[in-house]
């Protein structure tokens, strides 16, 4: 493999984690919501279609990667 390639690679896995940690601060943020009465459907709504969002880009560079789901 050449340097590029190695760069590339490096690159897209840093992507990668970088996606897990919004997904998963995301996660975490709609639960503390759920859990609070003062809740707003929409933002509820808007936040899990980015989550769905992130974990359709995490799959995609996983499979670029050839790396195992785990979002």
């Amino acid at each position: 493999m050449n340097q590029s390639a190695g760069n590339d690679i490096a690159q897209l896995q840093a992507k990668l984690e970088a996606l897990r940690s919004e997904h998963h601060n995301l996660d975490k943020t709609i639960s503390s919501l759920f859990d609070s009465p003062s809740s707003d459907d929409m933002t509820i709504r808007d936040l899990k279609k980015r989550k769905l969002f992130l974990k359709d880009r995490i799959a995609a560079l996983e499979q670029r990667l050839g790396v195992n789901s785990s979002a």
